[in-house]
């Protein structure tokens, strides 16, 4: 049983399901929509969704992303880096609507004759040698009880099953930065394909990307702007309704030559709001025939365009580890052992926030901006900037091109 039928979920019942492994989704809202945002699928994660069948719903709905870009709050640019196949994965990066690609995934799962049950809530769950009991409640208020041999819990950021596997010691650990996010039409910005990040997130940072295909005008925006110092918070809304005078206010002083943002908080229907989270990385993940999966297992900040391409990687190890393995306990543990070492070290990476170090010296070195980069900052601490970032966001390409498929006979 995978709880969860957000992208993390819908990845593992597809990979399950391509491994020959019978599963069922559970999910508590009670029709899946498409919700949310822009998101950026990694070259690694484009991979396992092709050979899961998905090379075609990609194409038709994303983007595929050309550059990251990294600009003054002026928009002069200070460092581009080339993604996906420009950088020479054999893969693209694709920008993509995340509520589009969730219900791609949701209909090539029913195809597959996955069940998907919704409007099921996780309440708890036990466990013995044989197999785990799991409690799930209905938006009836009913009450159901099942039985399954491996429990998965991917529900997300504020996870359930996380919550009974780590009842204390793991709050939601804010970085002071407050975000908002909002989808609206907007002319070209660049080539159409890149994403790009302008300013930083002491003084406000504003990023842009196209995400469809098939409306090329459309566009994401995100704007974070620190507004506190870090600590835990007890909980996080992901669909609070933002203030758009307020974002305003942040961006007005702003002579942005690279977006029109005033025009895009303008045209933006519905704008989100909510705080800039993580969690420590845990020990471990899960116990026995329960562990965890995507953002429920190591949820990081959203700065290097990973989260969602790591829970992908998270379903096709997962998937690989119970097929190939007679003992689903001890296919979890491998499973683990994979996964959790480098989704660790990603969470406390991204923490670090190294590009908005770079980019805050650039602000105060030319604080009026610049016409050469070459003349703020040195070859050394460009190439720093670079590393940093691919750090946060890539894979080896060599590896990931020459990588025999994780895809189970």
């Amino acid at each position: 049983m995978v709880v969860g039928g957000g992208i993390g979920g819908l990845a593992a019942a597809l990979s399950l399901a391509a491994a020959g492994l019978e599963c069922v989704v559970v999910e508590a809202a009670r029709k899946i929509r498409p919700l949310g945002v822009g998101i950026n699928l990694q070259p690694h994660a484009v991979r396992e969704l092709t050979e899961l069948g998905l090379a075609g719903a990609l194409a038709a709905l994303g983007v595929e992303t050309s550059y990251m870009t990294f600009a003054d709050r002026h928009g002069n640019v200070i460092l581009a880096l080339p993604r996906g196949r420009s950088a020479g994965y054999r893969w693209p990066q694709y920008s993509i609507h995340r509520g589009e690609l969730q219900l791609a995934m949701l209909a090539a799962v029913e195809e597959r004759g996955v069940p998907v049950r919704t409007g099921l809530r996780f309440e708890g769950f036990a466990q013995d040698g044989d197999g785990v009991s799991v409690t799930l409640r209905g938006h009836d208020g009913r009450v159901l009880r099942e039985r399954v041999d491996v429990l998965v819990g991917a529900d997300g950021v504020q996870s359930a099953v996380r919550a009974r596997l780590h009842p204390s010691g793991d709050p939601l650990l804010w970085a002071g930065i407050r975000m908002w996010r909002g989808v609206a039409e907007s002319d070209r910005i660049l080539d159409g394909a890149t994403v790009l990040v302008g300013g930083s997130n002491a003084a406000g940072k504003f990023v842009t990307y196209h995400i469809s295909a098939a409306d090329p005008r459309l566009v994401n925006w995100v704007a974070e702007v620190k507004v506190a110092g870090p600590g835990p918070v007890t909980a996080a809304d992901w669909y609070r309704e933002g203030d758009r005078a307020e974002v305003a206010a942040h961006f007005a002083g702003w002579r942005y030559a690279l977006a029109d943002i005033r025009g895009l908080l303008a045209a933006t229907e519905r704008i989100l709001e909510y705080p800039m989270v993580d969690r420590d990385p845990l020990p471990h993940w899960g116990e026995g025939r329960v562990t965890l999966l995507g953002d429920a297992a190591h949820p990081m900040y959203p700065i290097g365009s990973n989260g969602g391409s790591q829970a992908v990687l998270d379903a096709r190890v997962l998937a690989r580890c119970l097929a190939t393995c007679d003992d689903p306990v001890k296919a979890l543990r491998a499973y683990e052992d994979e996964r959790r070492p480098p989704t660790s070290e990603l969470v406390l990476a991204h923490r670090a926030l190294p590009i908005d170090e770079t980019i805050r010296l650039v602000t105060e070195r030319a604080p009026g901006g610049f016409g050469d980069i070459a003349e703020v900052l040195t070859e050394a601490e460009l190439a720093a900037m670079a590393a940093a970032q691919r750090h946060i966001s890539d894979a080896d390409v060599r590896a990931l091109n020459e990588r025999e498929s994780w895809s189970v006979p």
